[in-house]
């Protein structure tokens, strides 16, 4: 893996980007007190060194339940038969490619995996589990949490402050 270098600027760019990757650049380029084409050229930059995954838009989830309904999220903690790697790596596989499992979790100790999901109603939540969970041989263990509210949800990475790093540095 390769070393990346950053400095001060780079930490606000990423910082900026996480709070809001829709503000216009010039804004963020403002904001960073860099010309649009510096922080232009920094952001490719942080893309192409793999920094920066994608840019999706959050939904509200209160606001998006007001339109279709509210939806169901589970936290799922589930622990297989054997911790054997290929079994790990096969229950992953399965889960991440579900569109319910939102985030997926290896974790210890404790159970091997816990999971967020989100399904439009319990029955919803049972087919999932059904497919996930039941009818594969390896789970051993499955507690569901069942969310009553979000209180926090925040996508970003801590950073550190950019006045702890020398620019150019």
């Amino acid at each position: 893996m390769q070393s990346i270098d950053l400095d001060a600027i780079d930490l606000q760019l990423l910082a900026a980007l996480q709070t809001d990757a829709s503000e216009p650049h010039h804004q963020r380029a403002a904001r960073c007190r860099i010309a649009p084409a510096t922080a232009l050229r920094r952001v490719r930059r942080l893309e192409q060194l793999g920094l920066i995954e994608r840019t999706v838009a959050l939904l509200q989830p209160e606001r998006l339940a007001a339109a279709l309904g509210h939806g169901l999220t589970a936290i799922v903690e589930v622990t297989l038969d054997t911790q054997a790697e290929e079994q790990l790596l096969a229950f992953e596989q399965r889960a991440a490619a579900n569109p319910a499992v939102q985030q997926l979790y290896r974790v210890s100790p404790g159970p091997d995996f816990v999971l967020i999901v989100a399904v439009r109603d319990m029955p919803g939540y049972q087919a999932l589990a059904q497919t996930l969970f039941t009818q594969y041989q390896q789970v051993r263990h499955v507690k569901a949490y069942f969310s009553l509210k979000r209180s926090k949800f925040l996508p970003a990475q801590p950073l550190p402050s950019p006045e702890s790093r020398q620019v150019g540095a």
